[in-house]
């Protein structure tokens, strides 16, 4: 009965990883680039903003040339959050 019990929650498991996986896997960073530079064309930013902003497109566009999708995504968001979006 405990290796049958065993048995269920290790396929269980591997059912579930890839799910998971796949559901905090990071945006293209190409599409987050895009949502980015619409916002940052609608938005009135002040001198000091627009120069953050600018500064981490540049820092998330390294890393998205770089295949970091991730870390070019955090860059991208934290621009986002400036502009309030």
């Amino acid at each position: 009965m405990k290796k049958l019990a065993l048995a269920f929650s290790l396929c269980a498991i591997a059912i579930a990883n890839p799910v998971f996986s796949a559901a905090s896997a990071a945006t293209p960073c190409e599409d987050a680039l895009k949502d980015l530079r619409a916002a940052e064309a609608l938005a009135a930013l002040s001198a000091a903003d627009k120069t953050k902003v600018s500064d981490l497109e540049a820092k998330g566009v390294e890393r998205c040339n770089a295949a970091d999708d991730k870390r070019a995504d955090d860059f991208f968001a934290q621009a986002m959050k400036i502009m309030g979006k």
